[in-house]
């Protein structure tokens, strides 16, 4: 042993510290590293889980399955029994007159409704970008036809656009012009239901675009009104395109809430009970086909074909004015 350790010391090499007791300390700060490395990395993703889960199980899964259902014939007294049809009820659905005229009811209630409501909105919202006395009062005053149920308001201008009683034949009858039968009618039909979409959503699209005006720097106002711009020049070469992607998103939710217009149309034809776009279709929108396809024909197989064929008209319509956007950008 003496001669080892000498012949040891001799060679240069001295004998180390025995390695003392790790005693956990390296597990534990291996473990901490560890919940480190998920705290910054899963966190995340933990935060989002929630919204996902959510959309999986009342979008996505829902969409899945229509699109699967679409592919059959089934019918709403039983949902467990499918037959294949493939595309069939897509072949029938492109030679049914009653899609056509839902989709042209649709397109023109959208564009009646979408156009004159996006204007006011913007009216609106450039007044209550001024300073002026009660602003917050007028500001949630706003919000309130938004608020409002849809059954509450569809069912008072059901009533103010009355063919006997109501007030807006009283008003035309004050000034010798005849009664006009609102619900009988195509067009004034699609007009009183646009009325009601209007209402309900014009202060809300105000709000949107009152926020973004806000948001544009004042430095530009200042600098316009040096150069000796109006008032309307400031808000057409100032605030409008200082706004612009705001415009473009209200006009994305509007084409979509468009799309899927039901409620109005459904209570202003007398209800679930009654007659679903008047006697003559004159105002059935898309929404409305597929309700009656499914709950009152009872046939969840084209009714899920219609629903597709809202989506896809969606999509080919934002597809559209990406492809617009795009074309511009290359000759810009």
């Amino acid at each position: 042993m003496a001669t080892s350790t000498s012949n040891a010391l001799a060679g240069g090499e001295r004998p180390g510290p025995s390695p003392a007791p790790d005693g956990g300390g390296t597990g534990r700060r291996r473990r901490s590293a560890l919940l480190h490395r998920l705290d910054l990395k899963g966190a995340p993703y933990a935060f989002v889980a929630p919204f996902f889960i959510v959309f999986a199980a009342f979008s996505f899964y829902p969409l899945v399955y229509t699109s699967w259902i679409s592919l059959h014939r089934v019918e709403l007294a039983t949902l467990d029994v499918m037959e294949w049809v493939a595309f069939d009820n897509y072949v029938e659905l492109w030679g049914d007159s009653r899609f056509w005229n839902a989709l042209s009811n649709t397109i023109t209630i959208g564009v009646i409704s979408t156009v004159p409501q996006l204007l006011m909105a913007l009216g609106l919202a450039h007044l209550l970008n001024y300073r002026m006395r009660a602003s917050l009062f007028f500001r949630v005053a706003s919000l309130v036809p938004y608020a409002t149920s849809v059954a509450a308001a569809a069912l008072v201008f059901t009533m103010i656009f009355e063919r006997d009683f109501g007030m807006i034949n009283w008003a035309l009858g004050s000034v010798g012009i005849d009664p006009v039968d609102w619900e009988a009618d195509k067009w004034p039909a699609q007009v009183a239901i646009s009325t009601i979409v209007i209402w309900r959503w014009t202060g809300y699209n105000a709000l949107l675009y009152l926020a973004a005006m806000q948001a544009v720097p004042a430095e530009r106002y200042e600098a316009a009104a040096i150069d000796g711009a109006s008032r309307w020049k400031q808000f057409t070469h100032v605030t409008v395109p200082g706004i612009r992607s705001t415009i473009v998103f209200t006009i994305v939710l509007s084409t979509i809430g468009a799309t899927q217009l039901f409620g109005e149309p459904l209570i202003f034809g007398q209800g679930p009970n009654g007659v679903t776009g008047g006697a003559d279709n004159q105002y059935q929108t898309l929404g409305l086909l597929l309700y009656e396809e499914g709950w009152k024909n009872y046939q969840m197989g084209r009714s899920a074909t219609v629903a597709w064929a809202m989506f896809l008209l969606l999509v080919l319509a934002f597809a559209a004015q990406r492809l617009i956007k795009w074309l511009r950008s290359r000759t810009s």
